[in-house]
Formats: structure tokens, C-alpha cells, sequence
């Protein structure tokens, strides 16, 4: 009932491994690395419904199994919290053949993969993602980081786990906002890189919304395909894998300017592709009922397609000029030029303001 994705990386190769109940299907936790103490981090949300799954099904690979709850929250996504990590490794006496699980959502498994690229200058981590957002996007890469109050995933370093394991039963736990915002990120592979992949979620996100198992796994799996291919391209984002950021620009400056945590970063996205919908319109890159379609499938989704007002275009292009992807202050848009293609490109600041004003809740 599995399926696996390869990303191919070389000697970093792994493997996404999907299915309906990986926490109970033993072969695929065969072949871990190998060491005598495991410790897997989650959170206060996580941990009493899979933590003790996962316990049962490392305990007779690993002489030593130990948990570690984090708070649950995007806010906790920081410098302190990753020390919490480190403080438990040290006072454990863990080794550099330590082996750490993210169990959880995108926050566990950036802070989790960025504490053991650093921790003794990089130990093995394992991906086990129980959020859609997680299993279709953050869980896959290599990407880790946390964030600082200027700016979202400013700290951090490309190191890629040992092997990522969906379990898509996982998924059920989740409230329906959760969904909505996994959703952002498997909708934003259609823009990017799959005209027919569009086509087939304006057919079935209903079905997704319900979480029927088939649709699921497709959506799934069809996102972690696109995903890997493109990893496998560009793994240190150098020019193809910044697509993958379709709609984060603006949606970050959302994040960054509610104060993290206000809006999902799933929630913030969605809003950032609308937005990117109409500069690409307005550059004349895309015809005139693209930015509808996209709204249209977005709110089905569950998903705000309009921005928050924040404090005006001007605190807008503020934080986008922090942005990871802009360049000497100049802002880089993930645009979309036909569906199932995007570029990267600036734009002038009259153009991005127009999109603002049209996309964003009026300033009160």
C-alpha cells in the first residue's frame, strides 16, 4: 500500500515514502542509520497522538528512544526554541551518530533538520511529517531554518534527511484549517510546473477537502514528484527551485507582518499566490482570468484570497525587501508566464503597489 518518491542527490539520495499507515508498516523504517540512541522531536500537540506509535516502532532498532516536546506554534519557530534542542542532546551525552525524528508538522522538521545539521556539525534526521503542508512541501529538500523577528527562515542550512515517511492516516487528526493550508502548497505545483495537475485538483479538491484516501495519495504523491524533480535540478536553490516559492514573497511579508503565527503560513501562501496571479496579469504575462481561476480554486480550498491590510503598500515592500530571494534590495517575484510555467523576475514598484491595493484589505 506504499508508494516511494526518490529524490536523487547523489550520495544524499533518499527516498519519500507515502502511505495510508507507514507508523504500522515495518519494512519501510528498515535500513535507518544506524546508532545507539534515537530521539524524536515533536510537540505538546503532536506527541500524545503519535509519539508513542513512533516510540514502539524505534525501540527495536534503538537502544535508547527518547522524546522531546517542543510547544506547538510557528511563534516558537526561533532561536530559544532551538536551543531547547540542543540543551536536550548535551545533557543526554548524544553522540554524532545520534539519530533525530521530526515528528510533526513544517515547524518540527525545519527547526528539527536545522538542529542536526548543526548539532556536532550534522547528525542523521529523519522526516516523519503528520501535516499535509509538511508531507507535500517542508518535509522534502533539505531546507531548515527558523525564524528571525526581521524575517521568515532567515537562519538556516540546506542538509537533507535520511528519509521521508507519510503517513497519510495522520492526516484525519487534523483540523480543517490545517488542511486548507497544506492545500495552498499543493495547488501552487499546478501554476508552476503542471497544467494537467491544475486541471485534475479543480476535478477532486473536494475530495481532498474531505480527505478521500485516493485523492490524497495522488495529491501526495504528484506534489513530491514535482518537488523532487526539482530539488534534484537545483538542490541550493541557485535558480529552478525558487518556483517552488510561487506565492511566498507576498505570503511572507503576511507571516512577518501579523507577527508569526496570526495566519498559517499554508493561509499566508494562498493569499501571496493571488497576489502573484495579479502582478502577473498586470505584467502581461498571463491573461486576464487567471488570477479568478486561482481565487476560485483557493476558496474551495478553504483558503482567504484576499491579503490583510497590514500597514499599507509601504510596509508591504518593506518586508518583501527582506525577503530571502531579493537581490541587492530589488524584490524577486515567482510569476507565472503559462500554466504549468513560472519565472523569476522583478517588477516596478508602481506595479507591485496596484497588485496590493487590489489584493489586500483597505488600511483602516
Amino acid at each position: 500500500m506504499t508508494e516511494s518518491v526518490h529524490i536523487d542527490l547523489g550520495d544524499r539520495s533518499y527516498d519519500v515514502v507515502i502511505g495510508p499507515d507507514v507508523l504500522a508498516t515495518p519494512e519501510v523504517w528498515a535500513g535507518l542509520p544506524k546508532a545507539a540512541v534515537a530521539v524524536i522531536v515533536t510537540n505538546t500537540t503532536v506527541a500524545p497522538l503519535y509519539a508513542e506509535r513512533l516510540h514502539a516502532r524505534l525501540a527495536p532498532l534503538y537502544k535508547t528512544v527518547q522524546v522531546l516536546a517542543l510547544p506547538d506554534g510557528e511563534s516558537y519557530k526561533d532561536l530559544a526554541t532551538l536551543e531547547t534542542i540542543f540543551d536536550h542532546l548535551l545533557t543526554q551525552g548524544c553522540d554524532r551518530k545520534t539519530v533525530l525524528f521530526a515528528l510533526g508538522g513544517g515547524v518540527i522538521g525545519d527547526m528539527t533538520g536545522f538542529a542536526a545539521a548543526c548539532y556536532m556539525r550534522g547528525v542523521p534526521f529523519v522526516q516523519v511529517p503528520t501535516t499535509l503542508l509538511s508531507q507535500v512541501d517542508s518535509s522534502v529538500g533539505g531546507k531548515t531554518a527558523v525564524n528571525h523577528p526581521r524575517g521568515k527562515n532567515m537562519i538556516g542550512a540546506f542538509y537533507q534527511p535520511q528519509r521521508v515517511l507519510c503517513d497519510l492516516g495522520t492526516l484525519r487528526t487534523l483540523p480543517p484549517r490545517e488542511i486548507a493550508a497544506g492545500l495552498a502548497e499543493v495547488i501552487k505545483y499546478g501554476p508552476i510546473a503542471d497544467a494537467a495537475f491544475f486541471e485534475w485538483l479543480e476535478t477532486h479538491i473536494d475530495a481532498l477537502v474531505a480527505l478521500e484516501p485516493a485523492a490524497l495519495a495522488h495529491a501526495v504523491r504528484r506534489s513530491c514528484e514535482i518537488k523532487a524533480a526539482v530539488v534534484g535540478a537545483d538542490e541550493r536553490e541557485s535558480g529552478l527551485r525558487a518556483i517552488l516559492n510561487f506565492g511566498h514573497t507576498f505570503g511572507h511579508a503576511i507571516e512577518a507582518g501579523l507577527g508569526f503565527g496570526v495566519w498559517l503560513h499554508g493561509e499566508a501562501v494562498g493569499a501571496g499566490m493571488v497576489m502573484a496571479a495579479d502582478l502577473s496579469e498586470r505584467l502581461g504575462l498571463m491573461p486576464v482570468g487567471f488570477k479568478a481561476r486561482l481565487s476560485a480554486l483557493l476558496l474551495r480550498a478553504g483558503l482567504p484570497v484576499v491579503g490583510p491590510a497590514l500597514g499599507g503598500v509601504e510596509d508591504y515592500l518593506h518586508h518583501m525587501r527582506v525577503d530571502k530571494k531579493a537581490e541587492g534590495g530589488e524584490i524577486r517575484f515567482v510569476l507565472i508566464e503559462a500554466m504549468g510555467r513560472a519565472t523569476v523576475r522583478s517588477a516596478p514598484d508602481a506595479v507591485v503597489a496596484d497588485t496590493l491595493r487590489a489584493c489586500c484589505a483597505p488600511a483602516a
